[in-house]
């Protein structure tokens, strides 16, 4: 079977036994602060296993894009290396949200491997949780006795907490699981070795393919386990590793699903795959690592230096070194795989193939940026003076941090020198950055008390402003020093961060309305609507009017509505192409960004500006349609955004049938016309492909003009009243530069006239010919000029001048190449005497310049001058 094949064998065997096949979530986790990816196929479902959304599907089956680089799973070190490990994988699952349980879950387990997939029985081995006496939790006697009805009593394996025992993170869903595992050894190793042995013992050829968690408790911050209100099912398949077993292959590598790209670089590498150990694992690298680079960025995550795109850059960095280093790929390469795995995952996820040329361009852009700052690095290592031998860990450390070095390319370059690495004091500064960056992001999060039982809250701010409502549960937060409350609402027209709508603020007042606490802020964190605080009510339990802050709010639907619209009339003006790559959208002003291969010109700007306030000024009314199917939504050619995960109904904001029509959950005007008007303030890159729109509307915009009508009144008062503002201004600008050049004449006739007058003022002295004086001259370059003309005519020279330009002392040293040569440095020179300034300076050995904060200092720096002449033997 081919990999496709072996895909859709699963979703359609869990189709016969009535699930709902649902699209993969995005890879990129937006509303969990938990996590920055999707690491498991239950990330998306994890409300539903608190309780704390509404179940659509009992039932349901999938195949989610995950990324485990970063956290409690972090293998990004072991891929490439081993046979089995990646960045992205695919995980096939099944779930039961309170219907079947262990029975069902383990009889079409082992029905779809051994009648389906056709996997030998004597090759697969399960396991069960064998208890934990201090969690107090028994032995999964029902797992066991479910088993041996289809297995043998020697292949059902006990496993302790740590193999079976699934738990997402410190909190958080989790319960007893029972792995399968498969000896894809040869018949004559297994009859050697008996396979139970080797069952979670980490050989590369009896490995894990499938994990029935049975999701039965919530593991609370103080350790307690805590019984969800309904059990559940969630399981995990590594498509790659069952791709591998059944393709018969010893390595995931191997299969259909990598050796495509891994050929490809072969042969452009001219290197055969197999031929030697380091350059395969940079080719098996360069395959896994491009997977989670594209699929990311299709995600709408660009590469960056902070949280989620500084993960995906440094995926990105790995591949590039491994590919620079031991494949000599010195030009930009990794991008050229971006069309081979779009064309791989076609009719799979689609959103690759959708963007190909986009994603093709970051990847592109990022290997040029990194090959340049890679050859700065050697650069900074040829340069690099090892004390007895021994590469300092902190340099080391340097070269990894800033430079994007593997350890083992430092120690590559350094054992070509005869050099060993310190690699006790380079994990030691390894430890240190990865210590202060916990500190700085640490959220310590306790556990949610319940107030009023619920099973959810519901949002009804798009249509009040204001309600009465409960509190269902609280708890306490604290991050970096700062203690905060969370609160859940049983209704509550806040809106939550989403979709680049900042979150609502306003007040919680108790009933009788004297007694208020402020909401700083509203998000989301897998689909509960989250309402931050400084202080908690003193009575928890009674009525409460939520009231948001009307005007944020209304100013921020004015800058939403109009990203709306500008989003629109950048497909009109620029192209087609143009897509939305993240918005930020408050009170104050609107941010957006969008693919856009160049800059955008004035005359274009000029041109959305205008559209957009027609469209203002047309007072479109608002057209919401909530609860749409999201096929019918799509067929009517609504605007999906990449990186979104949407639901089987959506909400459509239409502005115009003809004009901007989107799937958005954020909150509007009623019409355009309360826009007011619409002003881009700025235009600029964000990234390779990525453009950036920021702009104001209505109160803001109106400021803004204001202002530019006093300006332009103060403006034309400086020139007497000018009609002609253009004239007037060009008239100055004409003056100020016939001036300059007047000033520029009279600056070189100055430093002629200097020249030759101070020729007759030099002091020889031990074979030296110093000059030490005070210029008086307009400029740092008129300065320069003159020293370096002396230098030309006077040999052996040993020249200081001290200057005070603008009020600021300054110090240049010059020296002739004689004197360098014989060990004088002007950089340390002045260095030395811009102490007597209180300032410093540097520059080169024949030529270096201070400056400082003490004019006062320039007399003695004159008189000190001769002190740095050696004297004669």
């Amino acid at each position: 079977m081919t990999a496709k094949e072996i895909r859709q064998a699963f979703l359609s065997f869990f189709e016969s036994k009535q699930h709902h096949v649902v699209p993969s979530a995005p890879i990129v986790v937006k509303n969990d602060p938990t996590l920055m990816f999707t690491n498991a196929g239950m990330n998306q479902f994890k409300d539903l296993f608190l309780g704390e959304a509404a179940i659509k599907y009992s039932r349901v089956a999938d195949t989610q894009r995950c990324l485990r680089v970063s956290g409690k799973h972090n293998d990004l070190e072991e891929v490439g290396i081993d046979t089995y490990h990646h960045t992205m994988f695919e995980m096939l699952g099944n779930w039961s949200f309170g219907d079947y349980f262990k029975k069902e879950a383990i009889a079409w387990s082992w029905e779809l491997l051994t009648e389906i997939y056709k996997i030998p029985k004597d090759k697969l081995y399960v396991t069960y949780f064998e208890g934990d006496e201090k969690e107090g939790l028994e032995k999964d006697q029902e797992a066991y006795d479910l088993w041996k009805q289809y297995v043998d009593e020697s292949h059902i394996l006990p496993g302790n907490k740590k193999d079976n025992f699934w738990e997402m993170g410190d909190t958080g869903p989790c319960g007893p699981c029972s792995e399968i595992h498969v000896d894809c050894r040869t018949d004559e190793e297994r009859a050697l070795v008996d396979g139970a042995t080797l069952v979670n013992a980490d050989h590369p050829q009896v490995i894990e393919i499938w994990n029935n968690v049975f999701m039965q408790f919530n593991r609370l911050k103080n350790g307690s386990l805590q019984s969800l209100p309904a059990k559940h099912v969630d399981t995990g398949m590594g498509f790659e590793r069952l791709v591998r077993v059944l393709q018969e292959k010893t390595s995931n590598y191997d299969t259909d699903v990598f050796q495509p790209m891994i050929q490809f670089i072969a042969e452009k590498s001219g290197i055969r795959y197999g031929a030697d150990e380091k350059t395969d694992i940079a080719m098996r690298v360069m395959a896994d690592h491009i997977r989670a680079i594209s699929f990311v960025i299709a995600d709408g995550q660009l590469p960056s230096n902070n949280k989620a795109g500084y993960v995906i850059r440094r995926i990105l960095r790995r591949a590039v070194r491994y590919a620079y280093t031991f494949l000599n790929f010195k030009e930009p390469f990794l991008n050229q795989l971006v069309p081979l795995l779009a064309d791989q995952f076609k009719g799979v996820f689609d959103e690759l193939i959708s963007q190909q040329d986009f994603v093709q361009k970051v990847v592109l852009e990022e290997e040029v940026s990194f090959l340049r700052t890679l050859s700065t690095g050697i650069q900074r290592f040829e340069k690099y003076q090892a004390a007895n031998n021994v590469v300092e860990g902190a340099f080391a450390f340097e070269l990894s941090d800033t430079f994007g070095f593997p350890i083992d390319l430092t120690e590559l370059m350094a054992r070509e020198k005869g050099w060993r690495v310190d690699l006790v004091g380079y994990e030691q500064a390894l430890k240190k950055q990865k210590d202060d960056s916990r500190a700085a992001t640490a959220i310590d999060t306790g556990d949610w008390i319940i107030v009023n039982a619920d099973d959810q809250s519901e949002f009804v701010g798009y249509d009040d402003l204001e309600i009465e409502t409960e509190i269902l549960k609280y708890r306490k937060v604290k991050a970096k020093g700062k203690e905060q409350y969370q609160i859940v609402l049983r209704q509550t027209p806040f809106y939550a961060e989403s979709g680049g709508q900042v979150g609502d603020t306003g007040r919680l007042e108790d009933h009788s309305r004297k007694f208020w606490v402020d909401i700083t802020d509203t998000k989301k964190e897998n689909g509960l609507t989250v309402h931050f605080t400084d202080i908690l009510p003193d009575n928890l339990e009674g009525k409460f009017w939520a009231v948001v802050d009307e005007d944020k709010r209304i100013l921020t639907e004015d800058n939403h509505s109009a990203t709306h619209l500008l989003h629109a009339t950048l497909k009109q003006v620029l192209g087609k192409h143009v897509n939305q790559k993240g918005s930020l959208v408050n009170a104050d002003y609107l941010r957006f960004d969008f693919s856009h291969f160049a800059k955008v010109t004035d005359e274009e700007l000029a041109q959305i500006e205008v559209i957009v306030n027609q469209k203002i000024r047309q007072n479109i009314k608002l057209k919401e349609q909530r609860n749409v199917p999201y096929q019918d939504a799509i067929e009517s050619g609504v605007t999906a955004l990449f990186g979104e995960k949407y639901g089987d109904f959506v909400r459509m904001i239409t502005f115009d049938d003809h004009f901007s029509k989107e799937l958005c959950g954020g909150t509007h005007v009623k019409a355009t016309g309360q826009i007011g008007s619409f002003k881009i303030v700025s235009e600029s890159a964000v990234a390779a492909g990525v453009r950036r729109i920021e702009a104001i509307t209505a109160d803001k915009a109106e400021q803004y003009f204001l202002e530019q009508r006093k300006e332009l009144g103060h403006l034309k008062a400086l020139l007497n009243g000018s009609k002609d503002l253009s004239a007037a201004v060009q008239a100055l600008l004409d003056e100020n530069a016939k001036l300059k050049k007047e000033i520029e004449k009279s600056t070189i006739e100055r430093v002629n006239t200097l020249k030759h007058d101070i020729v007759h003022h030099v002091r020889g002295i031990n074979g030296i010919n110093l000059i030490a004086k005070h210029i008086d001259l307009p400029s740092a370059e008129a300065v320069k000029n003159l020293a370096f003309s002396l230098r030309d005519m006077i040999d052996n020279l040993f020249l200081v001048f001290t200057t005070e330009i603008d009020g600021k002392p300054g110090i240049t040293v010059m020296l002739a190449d004689q004197l360098v040569k014989q060990g004088l440095n002007a950089s340390n020179i002045v260095r030395e005497l811009g102490k007597e300034i209180q300032g410093g300076g540097g520059g080169q050995p024949f030529y270096a310049t201070a400056g400082g904060k003490n004019p006062a200092g320039l007399k003695v720096v004159l008189e000190k001058a001769e002190s740095f002449i050696p004297h004669q033997s």
